[in-house]
This record gives structure tokens, sequence and C-alpha cells, in this order.
């Protein structure tokens, strides 16, 4: 598999805590010159290195974040 190509198109936010070289951040990335999605994985500091991480369509985080709402209400 070849390398991948990625651009952090915007920085939505970045977990408090974690240990150790990577933290976790939700960003908006395009990978391979796609439209972006929302990606959620750690990083290091400089994003030059990443973890596996989960990325979601805009239907898909939509889905998700109501479900969380949801679940908070009851």
């Amino acid at each position: 598999m070849g390398d991948m190509k990625f651009k952090i198109v915007s920085h939505l936010f970045r977990l408090k805590g974690g240990s150790g070289k990577f933290h976790k951040e939700l960003n908006m990335v395009s990978w391979n010159d796609r439209e972006p999605v929302y990606d959620l994985r750690g990083w290091n500091e400089d994003h030059t290195e990443m973890t596996k991480g989960v990325t979601f369509s805009d239907e898909e985080y939509e889905e998700l974040v109501n479900n969380f709402k949801e679940k908070a209400e009851e």
C-alpha cells in the first residue's frame, strides 16, 4: 500500500488527557484529495505521525452526535 496523502482542513478539538507520544483529536481531514471527513485519531505534536483512527461522513457524524445527546437526556 502506498503513502496516504492527507490534509487537516479544520481542527475541531483535542481531547484532554492522554499519555505518551500521541493525543486524540477530532479534525476535518481530506484523505488523498477527497472531500474532507470527520476524523478521530491520535496524532503526535507536529502531525507527522498518527495512530489508527475512525472517519465519519457528515451523516454518520450527525447520527453519532444525536445519539450522544439522546443518551445524555435519559
